[in-house]
């Protein structure tokens, strides 16, 4: 089997839950996304894409199904480009980029273009279909923007609890303050904010067009601990998690060009990070926050390496709590964590999560000239993803 690559990254910026990007609609996020990657790599003839595997977890409007191929058409790619979605909730778009790499692996492909996209500001309202014509009784709508929806109720009652309430009990189980997911979430939006001024999202995130957003929409770089001290627990009268210490309503799309390393002639670029390992566990629906513990763990048992060899690490900040519940179990340096910025500032669009958090940690090896890196993304219902990325630079030694 041969390896796969990562060539080249792509994000929209990420709008906020009503705001610059509401008015665009999902299947034109993806387009976005798609020709935003594809400009990356000039010498690449798009016809010579094998596949493009897309991610998205709510799926019930403008994506019309299968959002993957409406972005392939959208983007002006021509038609023999086939695409299929996958729906694995917040991991949906780190789901498609493992896809995508077991296809390069396979030899089925030796370019695959994968990613994702949500819109949680459009995301319909649902009427449940009934059995017969014209129900006499009621019927409520239920919003898919986030959370169960139409619910069997053979589930048992502690599996469907809110994502809040969840992580609440996370934090009783590991005995994470308020405090410390207060400072989790203001070390977010600074780190975010220093990246932005930087310069490093310059190369990463493309424009949408006709809106005017120059950056991620939700970074708040006044934020302070005095701040979100005073704001109201969202789930319990006496919790932990608030508005300001979790992860936001978002806009936005991101994607990843994958390849063999024979195919970087026909791409027209050197690779920027190998997938070296990846890493699929599941639990209890209710304690989802941690899966990404053992996902990564899996996944640096098949790159063939420890934590210690870690240098970077992009976790989803979903809540605070679960990032740092993660963090701590693995024991590693919490500042080499999300160091350009996490979900809780930049946002969280379900299913452009995954592969927006792969892009980065890409860059960030690159930028840093680190070896070994590692992308991890809890998901509701109990599961979790992750992936080790190998920089492949031949400089990888710190100046």
């Amino acid at each position: 089997m041969t390896a796969a690559f990562v060539y080249a990254s792509a994000r929209t910026p990420f709008g906020r839950f009503g705001g610059a990007l509401s008015e665009v609609r999902p299947d034109d996020l993806a387009a976005t996304a798609v020709s935003g990657v594809l400009a990356k790599v000039p010498d690449l003839d798009p016809a010579l894409i094998g596949d493009v595997v897309f991610g998205n977890a709510n799926g019930s409007g403008e994506e019309n199904r299968n959002v993957g191929r409406m972005a392939v058409l959208l983007a002006g790619l021509p038609t023999s480009v086939p695409a299929t979605t996958v729906n694995r909730l917040c991991g949906s778009s780190l789901d498609a980029a493992m896809l995508g790499s077991r296809t390069v692996e396979s030899g089925d492909a030796d370019i695959v273009l994968v990613g994702g996209v949500e819109s949680m500001t459009r995301a319909p309202w649902v009427l449940p279909k009934p059995s017969r014509a014209y129900p006499a009784g009621n019927m409520a709508a239920v919003s898919t923007t986030l959370g169960w929806r139409l619910v069997n109720p053979k589930m048992p009652a502690e599996w469907t609890v809110s994502l809040g309430e969840c992580n609440e009990l996370l934090a009783d189980r590991f005995a994470i303050s308020r405090q410390r997911q207060d400072e989790f979430a203001v070390r977010s939006h600074t780190l975010a904010d220093g990246a932005w001024n930087a310069g490093w999202y310059d190369s990463l995130v493309v424009d949408v067009p006709g809106v005017d957003l120059a950056r991620d929409e939700g970074i708040r770089p006044e934020s302070t601990i005095e701040k979100l001290s005073r704001l109201v627990p969202s789930f319990r009268k006496d919790g932990t998690i608030t508005a300001g210490n979790a992860s936001p309503l978002n806009d936005g799309a991101s994607a990843l060009l994958v390849g063999s390393a024979e195919a970087a002639d026909r791409i027209g670029s050197a690779p920027l990070a190998r997938i070296a390992g990846r890493g699929a566990f599941a639990l209890d629906p209710q304690d989802f926050g941690f899966a990404p513990v053992e996902a990564a763990n899996k996944a640096l048992d098949r790159a063939g390496i420890s934590w210690d060899a870690v240098e970077a690490v992009e976790l989803n900040e979903a809540f605070a709590v679960q990032s740092l519940a993660c963090v701590d179990a693995w024991k590693v340096d919490p500042e080499i964590v999300n160091t350009w910025g996490g979900a809780i500032a930049i946002g969280h669009p379900l299913g452009a999560s995954g592969a927006r958090v792969l892009g980065t940690l890409a860059h960030r090896l690159r930028q840093d000239r680190q070896r070994w890196g590692v992308a991890a993304i809890c998901i509701g219902v109990g599961q979790a993803l992750a992936v080790v990325l190998e920089n492949v630079s031949s400089e990888t030694e710190k100046a």
